[in-house]
C-alpha cells in the first residue's frame, strides 16, 4: 500500500508547488480566462484569471503515479495506463478548447463538432483497448457487461461478439462524454469541481483497495463474492494520484481562485472518472458516488427541456450553482454546501458498495 501513499503524496506536492510556477508562466503571457457576459455579474471580476490549470493536475497525476510505481516496484498495468490515456487525451481536447478561448478572447473555444470528434477519437481508442490485454488468468480491463457494483447479467454481447464490441464502444463513449461534460458544467465556481473531484476520487481509492483485497485473482483470500476487476490496486494508485493532485491544486483554486482548471482539467477529470467506473466495473454505482455532478447535469437538462417545451425556466440560471448565486447566496457558501452534498453522495455510494458485499 506504500504505492498509494507515495503516488498521492507526490502528486499533491507537485501540484502544490508547481501551480504557482504555472500561474507565473500564464500571467507573463496574459493567458487569462474570458468571462461570459450573460453569467452572474460577480464573475466579471474574475476576467483575466489564469486558466488551463488542468495541465498541472494532469502532470501531477502522471508524476505521482510514476513515482508510486518506481519507488515501490509495482509494475504498470494495462488498466492504469488506459485510465491515464483517457485522462490525458481528453485533457488535450480541453487544452485546445481553452487555448482557442484565450487566444481569440471569446467564451466559445473549439466548435462543438470538433470537440465531439476529439472526445470520440480518444473514447473509441480507450474502448477498443479496454476489451483487450488479457492477463495470464484471462481477465481483461473491461467487459461487455453493464456493471453496477460488479458485472450484471446484462451482456451487450448477447447478440454476438462483434455487435457486443460495437455496443460497448457506444456505451463507453456515452459514459465518457457524460462524465466529462458533467465535471465541466460543475466547474463554475472557485474550487467547486476540484473539491468535489478529490472527494469522488478518494472514494475510488477505497473501492480499488477493497476490490484488491477481495479479488478473484487472489485465490488464497478471495471468497465466492469476489471481484473480477483486472488490476484493482493499480486503479487505486491512479485514483490516489488524482486525489493528491486535486488536493494540491485546490490550495490555489479555492476562493478567491488564483487559477482555474479550465476545460483542460474538467474534461480530464471527467474522463478519469468514466475510465475508473468502467474498469472497476462500477458504471452505475458511479452515478451515486458522483451524485453532485449528476445533479448539476440534471439541472441543466431540466432548464433546457422546460424552456423548449413551455418557454419558462425552472431555475434562474443553470447549472444549479448559478441559480443559488442569483438568489443571493455567497460563492463560498455555495461551494462548501455543494462539497457537503458531494460527500454525502460518496458516503451513500461507498455504503452501497459495502452493503452489497455484506449482503452477498
Amino acid at each position: 500500500m506504500r504505492a498509494l501513499l507515495i503516488s498521492g503524496g507526490l502528486a499533491m506536492v507537485v501540484a502544490l508547488f508547481g501551480t504557482p510556477l504555472f500561474i507565473r508562466f500564464l500571467v507573463a503571457r496574459e493567458y487569462g480566462q474570458f468571462i461570459r457576459q450573460d453569467g452572474p455579474t460577480a464573475h466579471l471580476t474574475k476576467r483575466g484569471t489564469p486558466t488551463m490549470g488542468g495541465v498541472v493536475i494532469i502532470l501531477a497525476t502522471l508524476i505521482g503515479w510514476g513515482g508510486g510505481i518506481v519507488f515501490t516496484g509495482h509494475p504498470p498495468t494495462a488498466s492504469a495506463l488506459l485510465v491515464l490515456f483517457l485522462m490525458t487525451g481528453l485533457g488535450v481536447v480541453g487544452f485546445l478548447d481553452d487555448f482557442i478561448k484565450i487566444s481569440r478572447q471569446r467564451s466559445l473555444g473549439l466548435k462543438a463538432r470538433w470537440k465531439i470528434v476529439g472526445q470520440g477519437v480518444v473514447g473509441v481508442a480507450f474502448s477498443l483497448a479496454a476489451l483487450g490485454f488479457p492477463n495470464p488468468l484471462g481477465y481483461k480491463p473491461a467487459s461487455t457487461h453493464i456493471s453496477f457494483i460488479r458485472d450484471t447479467k446484462l451482456d451487450l454481447a448477447f447478440w454476438g461478439t462483434t455487435v457486443g464490441v460495437i455496443l460497448f464502444i457506444v456505451w463507453a463513449n456515452f459514459l465518457i462524454t457524460a462524465w466529462s461534460n458533467a465535471v465541466n458544467l460543475t466547474d463554475g465556481l472557485d474550487g467547486l469541481a476540484t473539491g468535489a473531484s478529490l472527494i469522488v476520487f478518494g472514494a475510488y481509492v477505497v473501492v480499488g483497495v477493497w476490490q484488491f483485497n477481495q479479488s478473484c485473482q487472489r485465490f488464497t483470500t478471495a471468497g465466492a463474492h469476489c471481484y473480477e476487476t483486472r488490476d484493482p490496486l493499480s486503479l487505486a494508485i491512479v485514483a490516489a494520484a488524482i486525489t493528491g493532485a486535486c488536493f494540491g491544486f485546490l490550495w490555489w483554486n479555492a476562493s478567491p481562485a488564483k487559477i482555474f482548471m479550465g476545460d483542460t482539467g474538467s474534461l480530464a477529470l471527467g474522463g478519469a472518472l468514466a475510465g475508473l467506473s468502467i474498469l472497476t466495473r462500477t458504471e452505475i454505482l458511479a452515478v451515486i458516488i458522483g451524485g453532485l455532478f449528476v445533479i448539476e447535469v440534471l439541472s441543466d437538462v431540466i432548464q433546457i427541456t422546460s424552456f423548449k417545451l413551455t418557454r419558462r425556466r425552472v431555475f434562474k440560471m443553470a447549472p444549479l450553482h448559478h441559480h443559488f448565486e442569483l438568489q443571493g447566496w455567497g460563492e463560498v457558501t455555495i461551494v462548501i454546501r455543494f462539497w457537503i452534498i458531494a460527500g454525502l453522495c460518496v458516503a451513500l455510494g461507498v455504503g452501497t458498495f459495502y452493503a452489497e458485499w455484506v449482503s452477498g
